[in-house]
């Protein structure tokens, strides 16, 4: 019998070739590429089984229809993410940068689950359990039904497992456990696939809900295969500045809910907290209105939150006055100086210009263009606008402004949080919307003055 010739297939991308290499010729990622003769050779004497009983296909409109049976975690911006609470047997890996919160994060999920009634087994496999208790007692997560385990075996934990009998587990992290049964150093793709596999098969086997923490490369992507990704059934991503305390959470992939709530939580030194309502973490609160600030209202997910950007122009004698930027982009700004001067007619190319947000925040989208521009030309005429006063809106080289994704639940947020008048849906252009707003600062002046006198 002739020998089958050998086969290699990257796990990331599915490139294949008749010999092994280190790196895949596709993808470019190392460690990947695996050998696919035994598989292959299996798959061709596998034969048709008879299907009986339950197993045969049906309608899909005779399929029985349930809600997803869910139980709360005490977090509420965590529930939100995960589409309303933990479901029993769902698999659910939590990614992030390094030192973000995530081991806080879930330590405080183990503890609110532990004081409702529910008996956890935290699973570390970077920290000793004296680490894990010290950092439980200066958060307040202590409670007799969390059980602390320090294991880097497989094995191990499914002992710990059969011995606890949880209702949540939690393993912290997926690339630090290992299996006796499989070559390779932990953190390598054949053990995270062996790993993440049997936690997974656990979870559906016990009905028992696990989560699993997982870490990322520097490109910010989850270390190991995407196999990975595809094995679980929801994948959260933890995300922040490590410079503030503002934390948010986003759920990438979710079987069992929407894919575009965010959580807001605030990290502090207690512990992380949530913030159901965080409103207020991205506007200044002074008490008269300053030139150079406007209010615009962000999409995060489904969430709309309002963002204050403040801008400041000083005379420049430079040759190249400074354009300096913090939490929008700086090629958006620089377009938006070009629109303004030009269409407007306000002139900032002989001035240092200074945009930034408030509170940490990082706006990508083309809906903060009308704001910062109006943030703009405050801080150039030195007029400040009312604080009811907020604008949402995208502006082309033309000048025109362009309608927001999302803008009616915008609108919505916006008038909830008080603000009387919302630019951006009515004027058609940058010119009426700067006619608008600067009308706006007559009755501050005013108020100013009879306050004066």
């Amino acid at each position: 019998m002739a020998r089958p010739q050998s086969s290699y297939r990257c796990s990331e991308c599915g490139w294949t070739t008749i010999k092994w290499v280190g790196r895949c010729g596709e993808c470019q990622s190392w460690g990947t590429v695996e050998d696919t003769t035994a598989t292959t050779a299996s798959a061709r004497g596998t034969s048709a089984v008879a299907v009986t009983g339950t197993r045969i296909a049906q309608p899909i409109t005779q399929a029985r229809v349930g809600a997803v049976p869910r139980w709360r975690s005490g977090i509420g911006e965590f529930d939100r993410v995960l589409g309303g609470g933990i479901v029993p047997g769902a698999a659910v890996l939590l990614s992030g940068e390094p030192g973000v919160g995530k081991s806080t994060l879930l330590l405080e999920v183990a503890s609110r689950a532990a004081a409702s009634g529910k008996r956890v087994l935290y699973v570390s496999a970077e920290e000793s359990v004296d680490q894990v208790r010290l950092r439980a007692e200066r958060t307040g997560a202590m409670h007799d039904d969390l059980y602390l385990a320090s294991e880097v075996d497989l094995g191990v934990i499914l002992g710990q497992i059969d011995q606890v009998q949880p209702d949540l587990l939690i393993a912290d992290s997926v690339q630090t456990i290992s299996s006796a049964t499989i070559d390779g150093i932990a953190g390598g793709t054949s053990q995270v696939r062996e790993v993440a596999s049997t936690l997974i098969r656990e979870a559906k086997q016990r009905n028992l809900p696990v989560l699993i923490v997982g870490h990322v490369t520097k490109d910010g992507s989850i270390a190991g295969p995407r196999l990975l990704e595809h094995l679980v059934d929801v994948v959260c991503h933890f995300e922040g500045d490590r410079q503030t305390a503002l934390r948010f959470v986003r759920a990438l992939k979710n079987r069992f809910g929407p894919t575009d709530e965010v959580g807001c939580f605030d990290m502090a030194g207690d512990g992380i907290h949530e913030v159901p309502d965080p409103s207020g973490l991205f506007m200044s609160r002074n008490g008269a209105p300053v030139s150079g600030t406007c209010i615009t209202v962000a999409m995060e997910g489904r969430r709309a939150l309002p963002v204050e950007i403040q801008a400041l122009v000083v005379p420049s004698s430079a040759p190249q006055p400074r354009r300096v930027v913090n939490g929008v982009d700086s090629s958006r700004v620089a377009m938006l100086l070009a629109v303004l001067e030009r269409r407007a007619g306000i002139k900032l190319s002989d001035a240092d210009v200074y945009v930034s947000t408030v509170g940490g925040m990082k706006l990508t989208e083309p809906g903060a263009d009308l704001a910062i521009v109006l943030a703009l030309a405050s801080a150039a005429r030195d007029r400040p606008y009312p604080h009811t006063l907020a604008a949402i809106g995208e502006i082309s080289l033309a000048g025109e402004i362009r309608p927001a994704t999302g803008a009616k639940q915008r609108g919505n947020e916006a008038k909830r949080l008080g603000f009387t008048t919302v630019l951006g849906a009515d004027a058609e252009h940058l010119r009426e919307a700067l006619r608008v707003a600067f009308s706006l600062t007559k009755s501050v002046r005013e108020r100013e003055l009879d306050a004066a006198f």
